[in-house]
């Protein structure tokens, strides 16, 4: 399901996409709002972490911290840092699997999506 970008009258635009990675089928669900992009991530309907990640105009690297889950876990706060600088909005990021090698799979199929979803809109 995909809709409108957001614009300046509050709009709230939806797009899902999924990826096969590793063998295993990734779901991906990005809210996109005026001010903010809500990013889930996982494989199955569970909420167990949740990251967030602020552009800041003073520094070139985004303010992220973990909401929600296992605040020991960098990786995800890493992960929410790059949306967050390419579209100068506040990131909202859940992904389950935290393992090295699948979360840069998962980052590259993001980027991949801005790219030819978000470009006119960055």
């Amino acid at each position: 399901m995909e809709g409108t970008l957001a614009g300046a009258s509050g709009e709230v635009s939806l797009h899902d996409f999924r990826a096969r990675l590793w063998e295993q089928l990734v779901h991906f669900h990005v809210m996109w709002l005026t001010d903010s992009l809500f990013l889930w991530v996982g494989a199955t309907r569970h909420l167990l972490n949740l990251t967030v990640a602020l552009y800041n105009c003073y520094d070139s690297i985004p303010v992220s911290t973990s909401l929600l889950g296992d605040t020991s876990d960098t990786t995800s706060t890493g992960l929410v840092q790059h949306p967050a600088r390419k579209t100068t909005k506040q990131v909202s990021y859940y992904l389950q699997n935290t393992d090295s090698n699948f979360t840069l799979l998962v980052e590259n199929r993001i980027k991949e999506e801005m790219r030819l979803f978000w470009k006119s809109s960055c």
